[in-house]
């Protein structure tokens, strides 16, 4: 089972990785919080270095089709589950979910405080800095989807 949650902005996904540290989570899905992270800094770390050069050329026939159904479900927090990842973007197992807050948290304020253009992405093509940020922010809400914040009960137990 999934949550519903939605980001406009990288700034507010960072939040809910942070709330998630301090309330401790479940998950309904396969990667841990720190895995999300990773997996998320990779992509944006990408974005700003540049892709490989066989997955951009793979990408291009791809692009328009893409680009007019998969992007706008992923926008509106309607993405597929189950889709697979390029093996580069596979984080590890066994992640520390603090040190990957932190690493994400540091690789993002780089990409906002960038001027410079981002790398087009394989499959999605080229967008402004302020339209990667949306993208990234809608990817990191899929993703933290899967993850559960635990509650306090009324005797400040946590439940799952």
């Amino acid at each position: 089972m999934r949550r519903q949650i939605h980001f406009e902005q990288l700034d507010e996904a960072i939040e809910e990785c942070e709330g998630l540290l301090r309330t401790g989570y479940t998950k309904s899905g396969n990667w841990s919080l720190g895995q999300i992270c990773c997996h998320i800094r990779l992509t944006i770390e990408r974005n700003m270095d540049g892709y490989p050069r066989w997955m951009t050329i793979l990408g291009i026939p791809l692009r328009p089709i893409l680009r007019w159904l998969m992007l706008p479900r992923l926008l509106a927090g309607k993405s597929p589950n189950g889709v697979q990842t390029a093996g580069i973007f596979i984080p590890p197992n066994q992640l520390d979910d603090n040190v990957e807050v932190g690493r994400l948290k540091e690789c993002v304020t780089a990409f906002l405080n960038s001027s410079n253009s981002m790398h087009a992405h394989p499959g999605f093509g080229s967008m402004s800095n302020d339209e990667f940020n949306r993208f990234h922010a809608a990817h990191l809400a899929h993703h933290l989807s899967f993850l559960h914040p635990q509650i306090e009960n009324t005797d400040h137990n946590t439940v799952n």
